[in-house]
C-alpha cells in the first residue's frame, strides 16, 4: 500500500507502528545485554569458577567488537540494504546469545560475547537508519522520539529484569532472553519494514581501518587486564607496545585513505575534538563505576542481584525524566556551563559511594548511603549528557552530523572498555578480589577517587577549551537584542517562555538532537544523518552567496572543517543511526572508490 513505501510511512499508520516496534525490539536486545551484564558478574564468576580477569573480558569482549565495528556496520546497511543487515544482525546476536547462555566455561562465554558485539555492530546502526529511511520527513522526528523514549524505558527496566533473572532462573537467562525477542523481531521486520539503501554508496569499505582499530584496542586491553597476574612481563609489555603501534598505524592509514572510516578532517573543528576528549574522560569514569559498583553492592554490601540492579535505577529515571529539559536549557545557555558543572556533580556522586559499608543492605542504609550517591550522580549526568550530544552535532557541518555522532559514541565505548581493563590494575585488585568482601572494599575505595578524578579532568577541559557558539543574527533578534535590557532580558524572556511551554524560535542551519529523551549511561545517544537538510542548506548557500561565518576564539568554521569533502561524498560515506544510551548507532564507515 502507498504508505508502506520507503520514506512515505506515517507514524499513526499500522505500518508505522510495526516499524517502531521492530526497531525498538532490535535495539533493546543490544541495550539489555550492555546494561544487565554488570549485575550478573558475581554470579557468573561463582558458577564458572573464574577470576576477575575473566569477568573483565566478559564485559570488554562485547564492547571491543561493538566499538571497533559499529561504524562499518552502518556502512554495510547503506550498501546492502538496511533491513537486510538489521535482520542479519538480530539473527547473529541471538545465535551468539544462545552460545553465551549455554557456555560451559569462561573461554566460550568470552568468545560468544565477542560475537555478540559483532551482531550488535550490525543491528545497532540499522535501528534508527530504518526509521530515517522509512518514515515520511514530517513524521521522522516524532518516530525518533517514540523510539528513543521506548528505548529509554528499556534501559530503566533492564537492570531490574536482569537482577530478577539472575536471582531467579539464573544468569544464563540474561542472554537467552534475546531469543524470543529475536523470534518476534525478525518476521515482523521481514513482513512490515520496507527495504532501503543509500543510492550514493559506492566503492570499497574501509575494512582495514576497522580491523586496525579493533586490534589496537584488543592488544591494549589484553595488556591492562593481564598485568595484575603476570606483572611487567615480556608478553604484557610486548602486547601493550604492539597495541600502541597499531593505533599509530591506524591513524596513518586513515590520513592516507580517500574516504576513511574515521576522517581526520572532522577533527579540524576544535570544538569537536575538545568535546570528544571530554567524552573519553566522562565515559571512562562511568564505565569503571558501573563495573565496580555492581560488584561492590553485592559482594561488600550484601545486596542481591535484583537489589543491586534496583539500587542504581534512580539515576536512569532521572535521565529519562529530565534529559529533554536539560538539552533545551543547554541550547539556551550554551554548552560550557553544563559540560563544566555536570562532571563535577557526577564526581561528587561517585565519591559519595565511598559511604557504602560492608553488610549495609537494609532499607535505611540504602536511603542514607546509596540513594544520595546515585541521585547526585544522576543529576550530574542529566546536566551533562544532552548538552554533550548537542555540542558534538553543532561543531560539525550538517552533512556530518551522523558521522560525528557515531565517532562520539564509539569514543565513549572505547573509553569504558579501557577503564574496565585499567581500573583494577591501578587500584591493586588481585585476581580473586571480587570473592573477598574486605579486599574488594579496600580496592573500591581506591578506584572511586580515580573515577571522580577523570570527571574533574573533563570538567577542567570544558571550562578551559569549550566555547559557546556565537549567537546568529536571527537568534539575537528573537532574544530581544536592542530592546531594553539587551540580550540578557531576551534570554530571560526565552527561559520563562520555555518553562511555560511556549517553545522557542530556532534559527535555521543549526543541527539539533532528535533523540531528546534518552538514557546515555553507557554511551551518548546517537543521532541520524541529516542528508536532506544538508543538501538543502548547501543549495541555499550557493544561491545566496553567503559569506562564511567568522571563527570565534581561533576556532575554524564548520565550512572550513568540511571543505576537503563535499556533502554528497559524506552522505555516500555513511549515515548516522543510533539511539538512547547503549542502543546507539553509527555515522557509517568509509568506502574507497573502485
Amino acid at each position: 500500500m502507498p504508505d508502506a513505501e520507503t520514506g512515505a510511512i506515517r507514524v499513526a499508520s499500522p505500518a508505522g507502528r510495526w516499524v517502531v516496534l521492530t526497531t525498538v525490539l532490535g535495539s533493546s536486545m543490544a541495550l539489555l545485554d550492555s546494561t544487565v551484564i554488570n549485575v550478573a558478574l558475581p554470579r557468573i564468576g561463582k558458577d564458572l569458577g573464574t577470576d576477575l580477569a575473566a569477568l573483565q573480558w566478559t564485559v570488554n569482549a562485547y564492547m571491543l567488537t561493538l566499538a571497533g565495528l559499529i561504524l562499518l556496520g552502518g556502512a554495510l546497511g547503506d550498501r546492502f540494504g538496511r533491513r537486510r543487515v538489521f535482520v542479519v544482525g538480530i539473527v547473529w546476536f541471538a545465535a551468539a546469545s544462545v552460545m553465551c547462555g549455554v557456555a560451559p566455561n569462561a573461554v566460550v562465554l568470552i568468545s560468544a560475547r565477542a560475537l555478540q558485539g559483532i551482531g550488535g555492530a550490525l543491528l545497532t546502526p540499522g535501528s534508527l537508519a530504518l526509521i530515517q529511511a522509512s518514515f515520511h520527513p514530517d513524521d521522522r522526528a516524532r518516530a525518533v522520539g517514540l523510539w528513543s523514549g521506548f528505548g529509554g524505558i528499556g534501559a530503566a527496566v533492564g537492570p531490574f529484569v536482569g537482577g530478577w533473572l539472575v536471582d531467579g532462573p539464573g544468569w544464563r537467562w540474561v542472554f537467552l532472553l534475546n531469543v524470543p525477542l529475536a523470534a518476534i523481531c525478525v518476521p515482523v521486520a521481514l513482513r512490515h519494514v520496507p527495504e532501503s539503501r543509500d543510492p550514493h554508496a559506492h566503492g570499497r569499505f574501509d575494512v582495514l581501518g576497522a580491523v586496525l582499530a579493533a586490534l589496537a584496542l584488543a592488544l591494549v586491553t589484553y595488556a591492562l587486564i593481564e598485568a595484575p597476574g603476570r606483572g611487567v612481563s615480556g608478553v604484557v609489555t610486548g602486547t601493550a607496545v604492539a597495541g600502541v603501534a597499531l593505533g599509530a598505524v591506524f591513524v596513518r592509514v586513515e590520513r592516507r585513505r580517500q574516504n576513511p572510516m574515521l576522517p581526520p578532517s572532522v577533527f579540524a573543528s576544535r570544538q569537536f575534538t575538545v568535546v570528544n576528549v571530554i567524552t573519553l574522560c566522562v565515559y571512562a569514569a562511568l564505565g569503571g563505576f558501573f563495573f565496580l559498583s555492581a560488584i561492590q553492592l553485592q559482594v561488600v554490601a550484601g545486596y542481591s542481584a535484583l537489589g543491586a540492579g534496583t539500587a542504581l535505577l534512580p539515576m536512569t529515571l532521572l535521565m529519562l525524566i529530565f534529559s529533554a529539559s536539560s538539552g533545551e536549557l543547554g541550547q539556551r545557555i550554551g554548552p560550557r556551563i553544563p559540560l563544566g558543572v555536570g562532571p563535577l556533580v557526577a564526581a561528587t556522586g561517585m565519591l559519595l559511594m565511598l559511604r557504602v559499608r560492608p553488610g549495609a543492605h537494609s532499607a535505611s542504609a540504602y536511603l542514607t548511603d546509596v540513594l544520595p550517591a546515585v541521585a547526585v550522580l544522576g543529576a550530574g549526568m542529566v546536566t551533562l549528557v544532552a548538552p554533550l550530544t548537542a555540542t558534538v552535532l553543532a561543531s560539525v557541518d550538517t552533512a556530518r552530523a551522523g558521522l560525528a555522532s557515531g565517532i562520539n559514541n564509539a569514543a565513549a565505548r572505547a573509553a569504558g572498555l579501557i577503564a574496565v581493563a585499567a581500573l583494577p590494575l591501578l587500584a591493586g585488585m588481585g585476581p580473586e578480589a571480587y570473592r573477598n568482601a574486605e579486599e574488594f572494599a579496600v580496592t573500591f575505595r581506591r578506584a572511586m577517587p580515580m573515577c571522580a578524578g577523570l570527571l574533574v579532568l573533563g570538567s577542567l577541559i570544558a571550562w578551559a577549551a569549550v566555547r559557546n557558539p556565537p549567537v546568529p543574527a536571527a537568534e539575537r533578534e528573537a532574544e530581544g537584542e536592542g530592546e531594553p535590557g539587551g540580550r540578557r532580558a531576551g534570554r530571560w524572556k526565552d527561559w520563562t517562555g520555555w518553562r511555560k511551554g511556549r517553545g522557542r524560535v530556532r534559527p535555521e542551519g543549526r543541527v539539533r538532537p532528535e533523540c531528546a529523551v534518552h538514557c546515555g549511561v553507557v554511551a551518548p545517544p546517537l543521532e541520524p544523518a541529516r542528508e536532506e537538510s544538508a543538501r538543502e542548506e548547501s543549495a541555499h548557500d550557493e544561491s545566496a552567496h553567503e559569506e562564511p561565518v567568522q571563527p570565534v576564539h581561533g576556532e575554524p568554521t564548520r565550512d572550513e572543517s568540511v571543505r576537503e569533502q563535499p556533502a554528497r561524498d559524506e552522505s555516500a560515506h555513511g549515515k548516522g543511526a543510533g539511539g538512547p544510551g547503549d542502543a546507539g548507532g553509527a555515522g557509517g564507515a568509509g568506502r574507497h572508490p573502485t
